[in-house]
């Protein structure tokens, strides 16, 4: 059976190139801007607050992990002193390599593993689409383990600890993603795959891109009507049947240009387009560049396009 999280990810092809442990005391508030990239938290002691973006804040306690596929700004706070209002403090650079925030002297009382995730995948900003817009897993067993794998290599100075850590915090993206749906999670990909309902709609259009569905078609699927599937599946995914259809169309259409995986009609056959034409006028419109020249540029761009490193002071 196909599973559409395991194809999204592939096609992201998430790293985690760096993380820095982040401890703090007393009265402190930071803020960054993340550029829209992959921001995610882990709580090794203490507990913070954070909000991101326009979204109300979360209260982060000790063994919880946060992901945000797409963050731009985010403030992080102490929860108790909480500093004044306004006020920001600026994050100091330990000699281990670490991060302080707030006093400088004494015992911390909240460490966190900070990072900026980043994904491979050229087209990431389609994919993270398909994904909730902000992920908080706490108390789950699986998650658990590999929080103490990561705690025990942070504090820790054995040989190659940046390739382990890089490693572990792959896994723990991905065990994240499957930990997070449910009702409660924000709407995206695996909230509706968590909707008994909306599952079996969501793998056939991954099973089978090409075949000419309709929101009736989808509707059965579900065992809905027309109208009460199209609005379920709309309130769960964050997008209508048909927009969520041309999204992953253009994702697969997209990730076989960069592969060169055959002529321009053999990709526009595979994603359900009659001809070349039709799926260039339609790639255009969704991508904002024709497919040949798509193609050229991603094939001289070898594997893909550059993450950057993002900075992770903090």
């Amino acid at each position: 059976m196909t599973d559409p999280l395991a194809e999204v990810v592939t096609l992201l092809q998430p790293r985690a190139p760096r993380a820095k442990v982040m401890s703090a005391a007393g009265p402190w508030r930071v803020e960054r801007d993340t550029g829209g990239t992959v921001f995610h938290a882990l709580v090794l002691a203490g507990s913070a607050r954070l909000a991101v973006d326009a979204r109300p804040p979360v209260i982060l306690r000790d063994g919880d992990f946060v992901l945000v596929p797409a963050a731009r700004r985010f403030i992080m706070e102490s929860l108790d002193p909480v500093a004044p209002p306004g006020v920001f403090t600026r994050p100091v650079l330990q000699p281990d390599g670490g991060i302080r925030s707030g006093d400088q002297e004494g015992p911390a009382n909240v460490q966190m593993l900070i990072g900026h995730c980043t994904f491979g995948a050229p087209d990431a900003a389609l994919l993270v689409s398909l994904l909730p817009e902000l992920i908080r897993i706490s108390g789950q067993e699986r998650l658990t383990a590999l929080v103490r794998l990561v705690s025990d290599e942070c504090r820790a100075r054995r040989p190659a600890r940046e390739v382990i850590l890089e490693r572990l915090l792959e896994v723990l993206f991905i065990e994240a993603l499957r930990s997070s749906g449910g009702t409660q999670a924000s709407p995206g990909l695996l909230r509706g795959l968590a909707d008994d309902r909306i599952a079996p709609a969501l793998r056939a259009l991954h099973e089978d891109p090409a075949h000419g569905w309709t929101v009736i078609d989808l509707a059965r699927k579900a065992a809905l009507s027309r109208s009460a599937f199209f609005a379920r599946f709309t309130e769960g995914v964050g997008m209508p049947p048909m927009e969520y259809l041309l999204s992953w169309r253009m994702s697969l259409a997209r990730d076989m240009l960069r592969r060169g995986a055959g002529p321009m009609e053999t990709v526009a056959r595979r994603i359900g387009y009659g001809s070349a034409s039709a799926f260039s006028t339609a790639f255009t419109r969704h991508v904002g560049t024709p497919p040949a020249r798509f193609a050229r540029v991603a094939g001289a761009a070898g594997s893909g396009g550059a993450d950057g490193d993002a900075d992770t002071t903090g």
